[in-house]
């Protein structure tokens, strides 16, 4: 199959050229190391049942011996040998060039002293699955880029990406894998990953052995409260309906572990300077990597999410959360999201490389565009008010599960998923 040219391709030649070591970070089958090959001379496969115990025995004994090959050269699921990653940097060192490692990595090694920040050494990037642009279902005539500098026109434009493909897409996930399948083949790769984190990675990680059947019902926990910032209560109280003996800190070392695994992915709260401290709520807003992993957590098909609007639109948000995530990264930005005790919230805040920042709500129909501009307005209005540093946002944006984008009277933006780029 053709490679897909991925959105983080650029950033890791920029990182790569500039750095002795690139450090790519992400879930399983995202494509890290499809994208890593593309710039590779020589690769290091961790993962080689035939050769693993051999590449561990020299890891431990001379790592140095691995590193042979030519430049760059990669090392995939560097995590599996931790060591390699000091004789990396102790390269790095010695020859002062850039463009010499890149290493792929699916699970955050147990913490040791003994391993070096990096710092100086190696650039990080965080890969995730296919946003609805690169898997060519986001026609990508909306640019984030443009209408950061006003020159976008977006009026009129549509989307062929329907109702019906939004929950399709969903369900399938942005695993390259998965993009060239259909029906049910399509569907079965995301829930093929549940199977393998939980029978294996879930323990594997840190070597600690865990109850597969708990994480299941944990991550299915948390599935159903998506794209909310609500306490872990719910959470807590709706495990130990089956799992009565269970405490509070099992149940985050659990969680805990998923994010080692870059299975759940939080969106971190937006803290501006225009009310006290105490008023605004700080909690992460509940996300997963890729929302078919809440899909197949709770065991949706495409039909069954269509009638269930609620969970769709928590889910059509996490969607979003997810491309703009990447979007933003591409451009040097970070995503977060703001909500207060006074009820006043906005799904995502983009800030930009440049110091610029933008609001955005995300509604999967139409009729909820027009409470999602109020919060808007008022939140801009507040800014206005009360943090006159921070200025006006750059645009104000209402990102839908519709098929045409335009402008509203207040100057808000509608665009379609379907429509978005970077």
């Amino acid at each position: 199959m053709a490679y897909i040219e991925r959105i983080i391709d650029k950033e890791i030649r920029e990182k790569l050229s500039a750095s002795g070591a690139l450090l790519i970070r992400g879930p399983k089958w995202c494509g890290k190391t499809t994208s890593a090959m593309q710039v590779a001379k020589s690769v290091l496969e961790m993962q080689n049942p035939d050769l693993q115990e051999n590449y561990l025995e020299l890891a431990a004994t001379k790592p140095s011996l691995l590193l042979e090959g030519d430049k760059p050269r990669l090392i995939d699921e560097w995590q599996i040998a931790p060591r390699i990653w000091n004789a990396v940097r102790y390269s790095v060192d010695k020859s002062a060039k850039p463009s010499q490692y890149i290493l792929t990595g699916s699970a955050t090694p147990v913490e040791d002293d003994t391993l070096h920040s990096g710092t100086g050494r190696f650039a990080f990037i965080t890969m995730k699955p296919m946003t609805l642009y690169e898997s060519g279902e986001s026609n990508g005539s909306v640019s984030l880029t443009d209408l950061l500098i006003g020159m976008a026109k977006i009026d009129g434009i549509q989307t062929s990406l329907t109702y019906e493909k939004i929950a399709h897409a969903l369900c399938r996930g942005g695993w390259p894998s998965a993009i060239k399948l259909t029906g049910k083949k399509a569907f079965d790769v995301p829930k093929n990953y549940l199977d393998v984190l939980f029978e294996n990675d879930i323990s594997k990680v840190d070597g600690t052995k865990r109850n597969p059947a708990l994480a299941r019902s944990i991550l299915k926990s948390y599935a159903r409260q998506v794209s909310t910032i609500d306490s872990n209560k719910a959470l807590y109280e709706d495990i130990r309906a089956n799992y009565s003996e269970i405490s509070d800190k099992t149940i985050m070392d659990y969680i805990e572990t998923l994010k080692k695994l870059f299975i759940i992915e939080e969106i971190e709260a937006w803290n501006p300077n225009i009310r006290s401290r105490t008023s605004i709520r700080t909690s992460p807003k509940k996300s997963l990597v890729d929302p078919s992993l809440a899909v197949a957590a709770l065991g949706c098909s495409p039909k069954e999410l269509m009638l269930d609007i609620k969970t769709f639109g928590l889910l059509f948000e996490n969607l979003v959360n997810r491309d703009l995530s990447v979007y933003v990264q591409s451009i040097g930005g970070s995503l977060k999201h703001y909500r207060d005790r006074f009820g006043l919230e906005c799904d995502n805040v983009i800030h930009f490389h440049n110091g610029k920042f933008a609001l955005v709500e995300v509604k999967l129909g139409g009729s909820k565009i027009k409470e999602a501009e109020e919060h808007l307005i008022t939140l801009k209005n507040l800014i206005m008010e009360n943090d006159k540093k921070l200025g006006e946002p750059e645009f104000l944006m209402i990102v839908t599960g519709t098929e045409m984008a335009y402008t509203m009277e207040s100057g808000v933006l509608v665009v379609p998923a379907g429509c978005l780029r970077e």
